[in-house]
């Protein structure tokens, strides 16, 4: 599938700079080899295909496992990379899935919101994404997709004309944690780093689409669950 993407890339990114206007700012931020946790904000259906498009590397993607049960989407997007996570549960299955492929030297994209946003703000995030950074000592890359609402909003079946900017943020290295470091100090961690490229992302946002308040570190539970 490898060779599919390639050849297709050059046909979406015509479609995209013609429909969207897209534009791509840092893509030089993403390292061409090497593990790293890619999280961008989540807006619309269409936004692993947007982040993808100028990488050229192997990524893999964790998505809503509902998708999954769609005829022919389920079977494209495990093609191309993507993997179930279920949202509503621990899914254990799914982190040592997302493991796996950041041990093979993988990009993996995790949208740490959890789900789109239902409003075109970003949304807390949650912290399931950063736990796995921390325990295994894999930098992350925040990424924003700003435009992306306005162009494909909740309840609409197809996008519209718009104009869309994606922004690759500076790596934030991140040191693995000590064996030893109890359940209550990695959540700590994790909830500073989440806030932290939480607030990368949103630098690049525009008015309607930043958050109207900090986000509560209570309320970032992690994306497999809340403690694990």
């Amino acid at each position: 599938m490898r060779f599919v993407i390639d050849a297709l890339r050059p046909f979406v990114l015509w479609w995209c700079r013609l429909w969207f206007k897209i534009r791509f700012r840092g893509v030089e931020n993403v390292p061409l080899t090497g593990p790293c946790i890619i999280t961008p904000n989540h807006v619309t259906f269409a936004d692993p295909i947007w982040i993808t498009i100028p990488l050229k590397r192997q990524v893999n993607y964790m998505a809503w496992d509902k998708m999954f049960a769609v005829p022919v989407l389920g079977f494209l997007m495990r093609a191309f990379g993507a993997f179930p996570v279920n949202l509503e549960r621990a899914d254990a299955s799914a982190q040592r899935e997302a493991l796996n492929h950041l041990k093979r030297g993988c990009a993996l994209v995790i949208f740490p919101e959890g789900g789109r946003a239902k409003t075109g703000r970003i949304e807390a995030f949650k912290m399931g994404a950063f736990r796995l950074s921390l325990t295994q000592g894999i930098p992350i890359i925040p990424v924003t997709i700003e435009g992306g609402y306005a162009i494909w909003p909740v309840g609409k079946w197809f996008p519209r004309p718009g104009r869309l900017t994606i922004t690759y943020h500076p790596l934030i290295e991140v040191d693995r944690v000590e064996e030893g470091t109890s359940r209550l100090e990695l959540k700590e961690k994790a909830r500073e780093l989440a806030r932290k490229t939480h607030d990368i992302v949103a630098t690049a946002l525009g008015p309607a689409s930043r958050p109207e308040s900090e986000p509560e570190g209570e309320t970032a539970a992690g994306i497999y669950s809340a403690e694990s």
